[in-house]
């Protein structure tokens, strides 16, 4: 059976994702749909052309596509984005200052609230409406019902600050979900989307999703690497924070492995590709992070059940309010209708169906950008209960950024100012983190004086940096730098 999965673009809802989901299964050509709302995809069983899913999405707007696309959060302040909530907002003023001045009757104010309404509440309403001829009960129904009647019974002003209510509700869930799948975007933005490839003696540029296993990739200096192989030619010092957390770059030369998503900090390198780029571990990474986001937790599990009997429970309460009082007790029925209509409102469950899903991917996708891979809601419901974490290791924890412990030197004759000095003129000039750690001892701890500028400064990829000061050559680097033989780079580390 055919598999294949498909970026969507504009999910806004948990429930519009189930029924998106539902809507592509009824497709006679699919066997089985699954739709991942926290990273925005659907993995389609069978054959279904796009057009056929952007049909299925049709009720709102959806858009896909087979490749990701860089879709940028959805901004609070834009006017563009939220041009009906601005609009609907000010025919709501518009009204309430023609309520005072020529009456709640007077058809001019009719009119501006009902403008309030319609631009404000178009989406919800036409989507309300269309669930309620199909029996399907969602908080768009309800909120729709509520609108609805609230224009029926003249209650103009009600009418149009719940739309508005309701429109800056969904504003601000599509700004959190949006933000929250930002995470993996941002994984999936740290490998390129084009490489520089030799094949078969030719140079050519591919899409990354081209290049073969086998190819021979070229990146330059400054970088970064688009696939998992070997060197096989070449040598620099590599940054994989983002795949191993390391905080200090690790020296590559021939027959060491590399990374997809990894900076080239110096050096040349020609890369022999040994995994395709969905088999890359960066991909790997970017799977379980969508995997964990779209994982419920028992508190999610619950809400969703519960939202799913509540509903309908609400509509049934909403209904007996309206009616039983005017029909069993004789009382007044528009007043009744009235209480109805409110407990419609009030009773809408969207921020409970929306908060826990959202406060899960957001907390996953957090954890993702800063390295920590949780394997789910469940686990991460889970962290909240833990009192006590045992490390098998000691001194392994730390927070990623190098710094200076101690430090020995071989010759009396030279003062720690001295070379401290020197230290801190020479590594001034470098980017390795392991300068910056030098840097900052020597400035805290010996307070260096200023030195003349340092002439012929060069830096050795792997080694370290190498410059003269006042005439004389210094070095600073790895024992490598200096030749020593293994015993001795023991002793010196």
């Amino acid at each position: 059976m055919a598999q294949e999965t498909y970026y969507v673009k504009g999910m806004s809802c948990t429930s519009c994702a189930k029924t998106f989901e539902n809507n592509v299964k009824d497709i006679e050509s699919v066997q089985d749909a699954h739709v991942n709302f926290g990273a925005s995809k659907i993995t389609v069983q069978g054959d279904a052309s796009i057009q056929q899913l952007e049909q299925a999405g049709a009720f709102e707007s959806l858009s896909v596509s087979k490749q990701y696309e860089k879709d940028s959060p959805r901004k609070l302040n834009t006017l563009k984005s939220n041009w009906h909530i601005v609009a609907s907002s000010i025919f709501l003023l518009i009204g309430v200052y023609l309520l005072v001045q020529l009456g709640e009757e007077h058809p001019i104010t009719t009119s501006a609230f009902l403008a309030s309404i319609a631009v404000g509440g178009y989406q919800l309403l036409s989507t309300g409406v269309r669930h309620l001829l199909k029996l399907r009960f969602d908080m768009k129904t309800l909120m729709a019902i509520a609108v609805i009647g609230a224009a029926i019974i003249g209650e103009w002003v009600e009418g149009a600050v719940v739309v508005i209510l309701f429109a800056i509700s969904e504003a601000l869930e599509r700004f959190s979900i949006d933000r929250a799948r930002s995470s993996i975007q941002s994984l999936m933005e740290l490998a390129p989307n084009k490489a520089r490839v030799r094949r078969n003696n030719e140079l050519m540029e591919l899409n990354v999703s081209n290049i073969q296993v086998g190819d021979t990739v070229i990146i330059k200096p400054g970088e970064k690497i688009p696939v998992d192989g070997i060197v096989t030619k070449g040598e620099s010092t590599i940054n994989q924070a983002a795949i191993t957390g390391e905080s200090v770059p690790v020296f590559k030369t021939e027959n060491d492995e590399v990374f997809a998503g990894t900076l080239n900090e110096e050096g040349y390198l020609e890369v022999n590709v040994q995994k395709l780029a969905e088999d890359s571990t960066l991909a790997k990474i970017i799977h379980l992070v969508e995997e964990a986001q779209n994982e419920k937790a028992p508190a999610q599990q619950f809400i969703d059940r519960f939202a799913a009997y509540y509903t309908p429970l609400i509509m049934v309460v909403a209904l007996g309010v309206a009616t039983i009082p005017p029909i069993f007790f004789g009382l007044s029925f528009e007043t009744w209708v009235y209480q109805g209509l409110a407990v419609l409102v009030v009773g809408c469950p969207c921020a409970l169906v929306i908060s826990t899903p959202v406060a899960i991917v957001t907390a996953i996708g957090s954890a993702a950008r800063n390295g920590v891979l949780i394997k789910g809601g469940a686990y991460l419901e889970a962290l909240g209960q833990i009192k006590t974490i045992a490390f098998d290791k000691t001194g392994t924890i730390t927070q990623g950024k190098p710094v200076v412990q101690s430090y020995q030197l071989f010759d009396e004759s030279i003062s720690p100012e001295y070379f401290f000095q020197r230290a801190y003129a020479l590594e001034t000039l470098s980017q390795h983190p392991l300068a910056k750690a030098i840097t900052e001892y020597a400035n805290d701890y010996v307070k260096p004086e200023p030195l003349s500028n340092v002439t012929n400064f060069q830096s050795i990829t792997g080694k370290g940096v190498t410059g003269e000061i006042e005439s004389s050559q210094f070095k600073i680097g790895s024992p490598s730098m200096f030749g020593l033989s293994s015993e001795q780079q023991a002793v010196v580390n």
